[in-house]
């Protein structure tokens, strides 16, 4: 997908004559696309966009299919070549540093483990120009490497000493490379899977088997391009292995450890819906609901109130282990679950051991 910039479509008000218009956005259709409207398609693909601003900018003119305007209900189809149109040039845009706290677990001249707070996203992108983990990372440590940009990667001059991610709402660790030699090694080492990493969830439901492994290839779903999907038939996606085991049961939802085998985007949240144990209050995988337990109003009540407690998704990056770059020693690192988390996990403990076990019965 080439042209990656996100576009401003207040900028869509007018009709527009064609000498005036830039483009800002460029995408190719997946072969695998199926038919849909292309307010809804851009909707899903465009962070900070709104759908009405979308159909705007349609009956403006300012989105084209293979060279044509289209309106906004116009069905996409595979391989379509789809354009945004806009009066303005497109914004560049300048990585700010910015003093924002830190809590930083080790620091040497070599790495940085960061303990990421929920709700920071890792790197500037789209809808997310600002108070980013990098933004961060540039106000308290001057000349961080810069990836190479082996795949044409647009925002990829945005993530100075960056070797992995999690999402803005998993909490956890994270390495950061201070040097280029760094940089290079823990590379290498990510690509090879010789990583240890390890993350505690809350998933609905009982998980049945102690330990086990969730295997399929993980790539964008086709209906919505913000969230992943498992292609179970291995034709579509990358290649993914979870490993699971259970921590402790509570009933209607099970706290796991999770260990990655690969590292795709969404894998675990994504894995775990897949075996139907989606993570506890996922709004993007269906863990946003009562899917086990009873109908009592008071049941429903206390779910609520963790969700309340826990206004996320349930998974913490807990463990991270790696050979040093510099030193070639193991090392590794474990935190602490955030408090949030921590307070649903203790609730849900309580009510299983005053609640569910005590009656010795659990309702499907």
């Amino acid at each position: 997908m080439a042209k990656h910039k996100s576009p401003e479509l207040d900028d869509a008000d007018d009709e527009l004559s064609e000498q005036e218009l830039f483009e800002h956005l460029k995408i190719k259709v997946d072969k695998g696309q199926t038919m849909l409207r292309i307010d809804k398609f851009l909707f899903n693909h465009i962070q900070n966009a709104t759908r009405s601003k979308i159909q705007k900018a349609a009956d403006n003119g300012c989105i084209r299919v293979n060279g044509k305007p289209v309106k906004s209900n116009y069905r996409i189809k595979p391989l379509d070549e789809i354009t945004v149109l806009l009066p303005n040039p497109p914004r560049e845009f300048e990585l700010q540093p910015e003093d924002i706290p830190l809590n930083i677990v080790f620091e040497d001249d070599d790495i940085i483990i960061v303990n990421k707070a929920p709700g920071m996203v890792v790197h500037p992108g789209f809808g997310n120009y600002s108070s980013t983990l990098i933004n961060a990372l540039l106000y308290h440590f001057k000349n961080l490497p810069q990836p190479k940009n082996k795949s044409n990667d647009p925002h990829a001059d945005m993530r100075p000493g960056l070797v992995h991610r999690i999402d803005k709402f998993t909490s956890g660790l994270l390495v950061i490379a201070k040097t280029e030699d760094a940089h290079v090694k823990l590379s290498k080492l990510f690509f090879d899977r010789n990583i240890d990493r390890k993350y505690v969830a809350l998933v609905w439901g009982d998980v049945k088997a102690d330990e086990g492994t969730i295997t399929g290839n993980i790539g964008r779903s086709i209906k919505d391009r913000k969230i992943r999907t498992v292609f179970a038939d291995g034709t579509m996606g990358k290649h993914a292995i979870t490993h699971y085991k259970v921590i402790e049961r509570f009933g209607y939802v099970t706290l796991v450890e999770c260990k990655l085998e690969t590292g795709r985007t969404h894998q675990i949240r994504v894995h775990m819906q897949y075996i139907g144990h989606p993570l506890f209050n996922d709004i993007e995988y269906g863990g946003d609901t009562i899917i086990k337990g009873t109908t009592f109003t008071k049941y429903k009540q206390f779910v609520e109130n963790c969700f309340s407690i826990l206004p996320r998704h349930a998974l913490h990056a807990q463990t991270l282990g790696f050979v040093h770059p510099s030193s070639g020693k193991e090392i590794k690192f474990d935190s602490d679950i955030p408090d949030d988390m921590a307070a649903a996990i203790n609730k849900w403990r309580d009510y299983a051991k005053n609640v569910i076990f005590k009656k010795g019965d659990i309702e499907e």
